[in-house]
């Protein structure tokens, strides 16, 4: 459907599969499927959830957010449903949250959620291939519970952000600036698609993603050797491969999937955690390093103790 190949993709991003929905799947129903899969995991039910965080770029509707869509998905009771819109980086900002609201003791267990519907938003034709052979759909969850266990869980969450280069990675239409929100020109000109500078998103990846984790160990008085596993936001496999030199970190300390799903966005995080727990690659005791940067310029860092 475009001019490009297998080994192009390959050599520049490591992606060899992505899932893109049928139609009519909403990404409620995603993150139904992968609630329900982090509930039985976890082994909490669903009526015991007292709040719902849902991370996405790719909302079912404008509005309302795609929260409490999952919410009736569920059958919950009256819960707060709060949609985070921090694309890349959207699972760690929302594991920052669920982190402060159960540390606060406003709630006791949140329901994180990264879901992403992408195909139908990406410019299928040889002009948008650069975007288009990088995305894919995909959903994850994570179930977080309060614990007097202070050795154990989230033991810090770093953020940041860097609007000066917002216009690097974006998708400008449509937009509640403009007059009226689309038009035929927009459509025309294909400023509904998302638009990236790749090498530009690759160097501040590159720098930040490694300084982030280095600020998290620091906060926590570790080092890199103290990592049993890094699990970095799956945006390129080459950018996830730096990280790891720059980090000094062995084969067996990172996990990769990309090359299975492309970049899911908000939902690349957990549904690699997901992996490598089905992997046996996570064990209790176990110092986890999550990673990720993407448009905002939005990037963060967390550590978890299993």
């Amino acid at each position: 459907i475009m001019d490009t190949s297998d080994e192009w993709i390959r050599e520049r991003t490591g992606i060899a599969e992505r899932r893109w929905v049928e139609p009519g799947t909403t990404g409620a129903a995603m993150a139904a499927d992968a609630s329900r899969m982090a509930l039985e995991a976890a082994h909490v039910e669903a009526r015991e959830v007292d709040a719902i965080v849902l991370a996405t770029l790719s909302p079912d509707h404008c509005f309302p957010g795609t929260g409490v869509f999952l919410q009736r998905e569920l059958g919950l009771s009256p819960v707060p449903a709060l949609d985070l819109r921090a694309q890349c980086s959207g699972f760690l900002y929302g594991l920052s949250v669920a982190d402060a609201w159960i540390r606060s003791g406003q709630y006791r267990t949140v329901l994180l959620v990264g879901v992403e519907i992408q195909s139908t938003g990406l410019d299928l034709t040889t002009e948008g291939r650069d975007m288009a052979v990088l995305f894919g759909d995909g959903a994850g969850a994570a179930v977080l519970r309060g614990s007097e266990d202070t050795d154990r869980g989230v033991l810090s969450t770093h953020l940041h952000s860097q609007g000066e280069h917002a216009e690097i990675l974006w998708c400008d239409a449509s937009a509640s600036y403009r007059h009226p929100r689309i038009t035929a020109e927009d459509l025309e000109e294909g400023r509904h698609y998302p638009r990236m500078e790749g090498k530009e998103v690759f160097k501040h990846a590159v720098q930040r993603m490694p300084e982030v984790v280095g600020e998290a160990l620091d906060a926590n008085g570790l080092t890199a050797s103290d990592i049993d596993l890094l699990i970095p936001h799956q945006a390129n496999l080459r950018i996830s491969q730096m990280v790891q030199r720059r980090l000094g970190l062995r084969d067996d300390q990172v996990f990769n999937n990309i090359q299975r799903y492309g970049n899911t966005t908000a939902a690349t995080i957990p549904i690699a955690l997901h992996e490598a727990r089905q992997q046996g690659l996570v064990k209790a005791g176990d110092l986890i390093c999550f990673v990720g940067l993407g448009s905002g310029l939005n990037w963060g860092a967390a550590l978890h103790r299993c």
